[in-house]
């Protein structure tokens, strides 16, 4: 048996709260049932594919009324990744400064004036040369910051495309299985309407009618249909049971079991003649259809039952 992850355990906490089932969420969002359970149980195995996990938990939160991003960033460990969060660190500054190579040099200023100017025009000079270095370490640091930058907002805007694509997917495969339960639905309907048709059709078009009743024998008309198949059985008690067509001859004699039901097709007999020894708790049925017995069994246990037969012919 799974655990329900912390997130798990959130979800289905605040479905409850408003008052939802698992069937009203999965209307609401169109979300299957059997994927909003493996999300309250944290068991994403039975999802079509990880994007298809944070599109779905998106779509949950947004049922429940709770915020996704919250709910991303304080749950984060529980719902997978679809890519690496990792963000390229920024480049290493290079040093500010650079050690002005010193002339050592010993030199007589006061005899050697010429040596001083060259001296000083080698500072002027790798002054210079440092300010430039400077300014070229400076646009090298700008640039990085700015590819840096270009980076970043070039992963902010794949992850955002990412989610846009998941959530379309995860609304087109809602869309796609609301329709096909639709369409599968109404071919049950409209096969269920026939079948009860059929079955109306068939009741209407039979008839079993009362013709006679004395002593202990009723005798009766089948008419309205082309088949006669009769079925009798025994629910309270062993019964004594003897079946025969119009001519005599016989079709059972012999104990009927509590619990037991036989059954006879009499569509090419013209009539028949059932003598029930212990009527209560036995049902007659005829094609399908219960029949009444003559007499209140409690009253007269013992009863014959004739059943006369006229094939209905083809149309």
């Amino acid at each position: 048996m799974l655990i329900l992850t912390e997130l798990g355990q959130r979800l289905r906490q605040e479905r409850e709260n408003k008052g939802m089932s698992l069937e009203d969420l999965q209307k609401n969002t169109k979300i299957q049932k059997r994927y909003l359970i493996g999300i309250e149980e944290g068991n994403y195995d039975v999802m079509p594919g990880k994007f298809y996990v944070r599109a779905f938990i998106k779509q949950y939160c947004e049922a429940v009324g709770l915020n996704p991003d919250d709910i991303f960033d304080q749950y984060k460990t529980d719902i997978p990744t679809t890519q690496t969060d990792d963000i390229p660190q920024p480049l290493s500054r290079v040093r500010s400064r650079k050690e002005i190579p010193q002339n050592t040099k010993a030199s007589k200023a006061a005899d050697y004036l010429p040596t001083i100017l060259v001296v000083a025009g080698v500072l002027v000079v790798g002054i210079i040369i440092w300010v430039i270095a400077q300014n070229i370490v400076s646009g090298r640091q700008e640039d990085q910051a700015a590819n840096t930058e270009q980076t970043n907002n070039e992963v902010q805007q794949s992850e955002e495309q990412q989610a846009s694509n998941e959530d379309q997917a995860a609304k087109e495969a809602a869309e796609k299985e609301a329709t096909e339960k639709e369409k599968a639905d109404k071919e049950k309907a409209a096969k269920e309407d026939e079948e009860k048709k059929d079955e109306e059709k068939e009741e209407t078009k039979q008839a079993y009618k009362e013709v006679q009743k004395s002593g202990r024998n009723g005798t009766y008309e089948l008419s309205g249909t082309d088949e006669f198949k009769l079925e009798v059985s025994s629910t309270q008690a062993d019964t004594w049971l003897d079946v025969k067509n119009g001519k005599g001859n016989s079709f059972y004699n012999a104990m009927l079991k509590n619990g037991e039901t036989k059954e006879f097709d009499f569509t090419k007999e013209s009539e028949v003649r059932v003598n029930i020894g212990f009527s209560p708790g036995v049902q007659l049925k005829i094609n399908g259809q219960d029949v009444s017995l003559p007499f209140d069994a409690n009253q007269q246990v013992r009863q014959v039952v004739t059943i006369k037969y006229e094939q209905e012919k083809a149309q």
